[in-house]
């Protein structure tokens, strides 16, 4: 019974892109007191499928769908086409080191395209105030939140925008850093 009590909750995450409350999985499920959502949702962690964060709010785990991963495709000369399942690996997994640290963000500009990233790219990135030169970083700096290369010269730190229209950004108070990119995604 718990196993489609669970694939209800799954199907509400993939449905509206965010796990349900509590009232909500009262409601989906069936069940008739919060109590019982409550132990529900014990079994639900237990299993790996969701977890809490540090506020207590619902994370998916192993919500993700598998998908199949079928192989290599030459990005070079053309070569055989030879298609066989090589294996499955849910894109969370892939992706997501740390979730209760991961969150999304859409980039705007052009400062980034050098680096690959676009207008609308969707960021993965991973809450931090630590990063090492050279790593992409979301940064505050003098009162506004920007995306670029941080940089290091003379034991001053910097950001370097990856497009050669944009000039360094050297802070007059204050950089900080908030975020690393862990990953960029992008629909076509």
């Amino acid at each position: 019974m718990n196993e489609e009590r669970k694939q209800h909750v799954i199907a509400f995450y993939h449905r509206h892109k965010r796990m349900p409350s509590y009232s909500e999985i009262m409601r989906i499920t069936g069940y008739r007191s919060k109590n019982a959502v409550h132990y529900f949702v014990d079994w639900l962690i237990g299993e790996g499928v969701v977890g809490k964060d540090k506020r207590g709010r619902l994370i998916p785990r192993s919500l993700s769908r598998d998908i199949c991963f079928v192989g290599l495709v030459q990005a070079g000369f053309p070569s055989p086409a030879e298609e066989e399942l090589v294996d499955t690996m849910s894109l969370d997994d892939y992706l997501i080191e740390n979730r209760e640290a991961t969150y999304l963000m859409r980039a705007t500009g052009d400062s980034m395209i050098d680096a690959g990233i676009v207008d609308g790219d969707m960021l993965l990135v991973e809450r931090t105030d630590k990063a090492k030169p050279g790593a992409i970083v979301i940064a505050f700096v003098d009162g506004a939140r920007t995306i670029k290369y941080l940089r290091e010269r003379g034991g001053r730190y910097y950001l370097e925008p990856a497009n050669k229209k944009y000039k360094p950004i050297v802070p007059r108070e204050e950089l900080r850093i908030e975020a690393i990119l862990k990953g960029v995604v992008r629909k076509y």
